[in-house]
């Protein structure tokens, strides 16, 4: 018979990753605990939830939710982070974290990811954390819109100036001949 506790902890899962609009599993073997406590961190502060969980529980839960894909790398060490707001965060920040704390070392690692109900392998995850976020994507974005119609207008006052210069310049010449 399996035991209360264990269905309570896949229905914590379950609900954890539910509504997330991005799942990865990473390999965590080799960080120590002040490691660990910091990549927390940088995941809270950027709305990304990370848990450790059993890979049996992981399993479960993801199949509730419809998701048998990842089942194959439920192997070895595996953290979640989901993500509910920015889909690219969770690669994003461990990215960073890897890049600033972890230096050259291999751990902790991509296993797979799903982001907006697409399978991603660990090279297609690392090419999507150099992305920036999402907000500064949308304001280049509208930068772009707003270039050509600044040009518009800067065109259209040095036509203008060019034209008061003229009249201005007619004027001038018009009270010298009189």
């Amino acid at each position: 018979m399996v035991q209360p506790y264990k269905i309570e902890e896949v229905k914590k899962i379950k609900q954890r990753l539910e509504n997330a609009k991005s799942i990865i599993l990473i390999d965590y073997k080799g960080i120590n605990i002040e490691e660990v406590d910091e990549l927390r961190n940088r995941f809270r502060n950027a709305g990304v939830d990370y848990f450790i969980s059993k890979n049996t529980f992981i399993k479960l839960a993801l199949n509730e939710l419809g998701v048998s894909d990842l089942d194959q790398k439920l192997v070895g060490p595996t953290s979640i982070a989901a993500a509910l707001e920015d889909e690219v965060a969770p690669a994003r920040e461990l990215a960073k974290f890897k890049k600033d704390i972890m230096e050259d070392k291999e751990f902790p690692s991509f296993k797979i990811g799903l982001i907006s109900g697409r399978i991603m392998e660990p090279s297609e995850l690392e090419q999507l954390a150099k992305l920036p976020s999402k907000d500064i994507l949308i304001s280049q974005i509208l930068q772009g819109f707003n270039s050509p119609i600044t040009g518009l207008v800067g065109t259209l006052q040095g036509i203008l100036r060019k034209f008061v210069f003229a009249v201005d310049a007619i004027t001038k010449k018009q009270q010298e001949n009189n």
